[in-house]
Formats: structure tokens, sequence, C-alpha cells
């Protein structure tokens, strides 16, 4: 990879950009293949929603991510380079690409911003495999035409663009100055969500029944007491129907509004379907050769007085089944990343993690990361974690494929992103849907272990469904 501090847009002149471009065809001629030309430059404060919102195309592939509490939100959409894999080898697959992109990369502009330099948009299923009727593959990795990202009040607008040898430069510099200029035009949030004049009417069905679900659950519970496995995670799905096309921009706007502690995401893939969701579980954070993860397991309410709320959060530190169940989690990560041979720290007893409708059991986990593990090493050992799967891993996941009635996909998959220099996040796909035009289907889960109740988990369940219904609902 190559960097260059040198700015080719900013108080610079069309001629100058097709000038650098020229340079970078000349690279690719000499190495006889295409180079990823990336190009960032730090504009005036933007929203990264209202900006993908409005140039929004069903077919069209985006990533978006934000997470208000930490001042974070990314966005990129349109493809210029894209790579899928499925299977065991699919984590090692996708790092093999990254790494053949970043050998023949040039990268302009001043990386110390935020987000500057390309980012590899990347999302796993919670499955090693899919069926090809999926709208999304087992794993798939993207790097977007065009990035806009705020972090801590600054704002960095990135290109990217492939030159090969025949590549019209002129086109291309014409192209990337055209975006330029327009990040002084894009609109204000308010303008682009405005408040629709009706309401659309919509229906929504169980997939299968409640007292299915208690089925099942039961079931699980036996299972667990025959030995089968200590802990599995079971979901439902609810599909939802309207009368007119759903727009994914506009629940994500309302996700963010409500849960500023989650992700709030959407996924596209350019083919009309859209995953998107409010996520409260980091599964990977990796930054300057540091690692964080979390476990996150163990649940309950919240409540309407602070008296009350507080009774809830002291209930679910002294239940003993929320802590068994937090335990099996936290266990399995400290035994998955033993051999990378790093160095764990956290605290010896979990704390309350609280949300707009949900409170949860939460220990923080935090470790230096050694030359060598980079950061798919690390979610290939950990992705799926217990709190989404169970324990132990290969027998839980089994029950979940016997036991439930809907492919999952993308829910409780793990979602990300990777920069040029191996930084990136990647959190949980929960409390989401996938949506399809006019309809969407939701998910919710809820961990199993031998002291489960099948009412008390279906009502678990039930309050994870409330933040995706509101945000759907919501015009």
């Amino acid at each position: 990879m190559t960097i260059l501090a040198l700015d080719p847009v900013s108080n610079q002149t069309p001629a100058a950009l097709q000038n650098f471009l020229h340079q970078c065809q000349q690279a690719a001629k000499k190495a006889h293949r295409s180079q990823l030309v990336s190009i960032s430059l730090e504009v005036d404060s933007l929203d990264p929603l209202a900006v993908l919102a409005s140039i929004f195309e069903p077919t069209e592939r985006h990533f978006y991510v934000e997470r208000p509490s930490a001042n974070l939100a990314i966005a990129g959409a349109e493809t210029v380079l894209e790579f899928s894999a499925s299977g065991p080898e699919r984590f090692d697959e996708c790092q093999t690409f990254i790494d053949d992109v970043l050998a023949n990369a040039i990268v302009v502009g001043d990386q110390g911003i935020p987000f500057a330099g390309p980012h590899f948009f990347t999302a796993f299923s919670f499955y090693d495999d899919v069926s090809t009727e999926e709208p999304f593959p087992s794993a798939s990795v993207f790097v977007p035409r065009w990035q806009v990202a705020t972090r801590l009040d600054r704002t960095v607008a990135v290109a990217n663009l492939i030159i090969r040898e025949e590549t019209d430069i002129k086109a291309a510099a014409d192209k990337v100055w055209r975006a330029h200029s327009k990040f002084s035009g894009f609109p204000c949030v308010d303008r682009v969500f405005s408040q629709a004049e009706t309401n659309p009417r919509i229906s929504l069905q169980e997939h299968g029944t409640e007292e299915t679900y208690c089925n099942i659950v039961q079931r699980a519970v036996d299972r667990i007491v025959a030995g089968e496995f200590e802990k599995i995670v079971l979901a439902r799905a609810k599909d939802l129907v309207a009368d007119t096309a759903m727009n994914p921009m506009q629940a994500l706007h309302g996700l963010r509004q409500r849960f500023s502690e989650c992700f709030s995401f959407s996924l596209a893939n350019g083919h009309g379907q859209s995953f998107i969701g409010a996520s409260p579980e980091r599964l990977v954070r990796g930054y300057g050769g540091m690692l964080t993860t979390e476990a996150l397991a163990g649940s309950t309410g919240r409540g309407k007085e602070e008296d009350e709320d507080a009774q809830l959060g002291l209930a679910l530190l002294d239940s003993e089944k929320d802590r068994h169940e937090h335990q099996l989690v936290l266990d399995s990560i400290l035994r998955r990343l033993k051999p990378l041979g790093l160095q764990l720290e956290y605290a010896p007893t979990p704390s309350l993690r609280r949300l707009a409708n949900v409170q949860h059991l939460h220990t923080p986990i935090k470790t230096a990361l050694p030359v060598g593990v980079r950061l798919l090493d690390v979610i290939a050992r950990l992705h799926p974690t217990p709190a989404v799967g169970g324990v132990p891993r290969e027998s839980a996941l089994a029950g979940i494929r016997s036991l439930e009635t809907f492919p999952r996909g993308l829910y409780a998959g793990a979602i990300g992103w990777i920069d040029s220099r191996g930084n990136g996040e990647f959190f949980v796909g929960l409390r989401s849907a996938l949506i399809d035009g006019p309809r969407a289907r939701m998910y919710a889960g809820a961990g199993i272990v031998a002291a489960s109740k099948p009412a008390q988990e279906l009502a678990e369940t039930e309050l994870k469904f409330q933040a995706m219904k509101a945000a759907l609902f919501s015009k």
C-alpha cells in the first residue's frame, strides 16, 4: 500500500486531479494490474445518514452504522470491489482478499483523520453456510465508491475508485470532482425524514405461534437436562407486511433516536433487501494494538419509575439463572481466545448494561493484540458467541438447526468494518429485521438454560421485538 499525504482535490483544480489519476494509471500499467485509489478529505459537518438517505437506491449496496453515545457514524454506498465466501475458511478468505487489495492500493490524504482511507465493510452470517436462496452470502466484503463518516466532531469524505490500464482518466476525475462538489449541498436530517401524511396499513404474523415457541423452549430445557448442551439461544421470527414499501432509512432514523447506546445499522445487498437493527452487543473492537470485547447475557426489563428500575436491576444481578447464563458466555470467550496468547483483563463480577427498554448483565474484556494476530483471527474464534449460539458451540448450533423453523441469515451474525491499518469494529446483528419492499421479517431470541421457564423466555423475546416494531411503524 502506498500512502500519500497530498490533497488532490481541496484547493486544487479538475486538471490537477486528472493529472494525479494519470500517475496512478501509470502505476497500474507498470504493475500490470488495477489499483485501488482512495482519496480522503475532511469536510464540513454532515449527517452521514442524511447523506445516505438522500441518494438511497434499493439497487445499490450500502453499509451504515451509528452509535450516537460514542459520537460515531459511518456510511458507505455503491461498490468498487466486492468478495464473498462460504464455509469454515470464510474468515481467512476474506482476510486474504483484504490483503490483496491493500497490496495494490494508493491511499491519499491525511490518514490521521478518523475513518480516513479505504474501509472494508463486512458481514458474516450466523452459520458458516447459507442456502443460495438467502439474500446475503455467508461472508461478504465490499469497498464502497464513496464513504462519509463522523467521529469526535470531525467529518471525512472518502472517494474510492479503481484505476486500470484502460480507465478513462478524464471521466474518472470528473466523477470524483462532482461528488466532492455535492458535499456542501446535502439537506439536513429533518428535511430528509419528514413526517408522512398517512400511516400504512400493516399486518403482523408470528412465524409459527407463541405456543410453538414455548414448546420449543421446553424441548430445549429437556435436552439440557439430558446433558446434550448447557445453553442454547432460540429465536422467534415475526413477519410484518405493509400496503406500501418500507423505507429502511426511515426505520434506521427511528432506531438511532431511540437507542443511542446501541449500534444502529443497515446493510443492503443491492438487490432490494436491507438488514437493519439496533444491536446492543459489540463483538470486537481493535484499535492501536488494543482489543476489546464483552460478555453480554442475562436480561430483564426497565422499570417505569427509578425505584422499580433499580429493583429490576438488583434482581437481575442476584438471579442465579441469569448469572449462570452470563458465566457460560464469559467462560467460553476466555476459552476460545486462549490459544491466541491474549492476556485478557476483566472484572470478577458482571455489571448492568442499561438500554432504553432492557438491561443486561455485562462484562467488558480488554487485551493487547499481539503482532500477527488480526481482527478476523479473533472473530473466527469467537463467532458465534454463546450469547447468540450456546455451549458447547457445536452441539448448540446443531440444536438450533433442529428446533428453529426459519433460516437465521445475518440475524446474530458478525457485522462491521476493517480499515487499511487493520483497525476495525464488529457488532452482533441483534434486535434486527430483514426488509424486502413491503415485507419485513423481525428476529428476537433468548438464552435457554436448565432453569429457563418457557413463559419467561417468551416475554423476554417480546420485549426485544418492541424496538424494531416501533421503528418500522414510525413515519
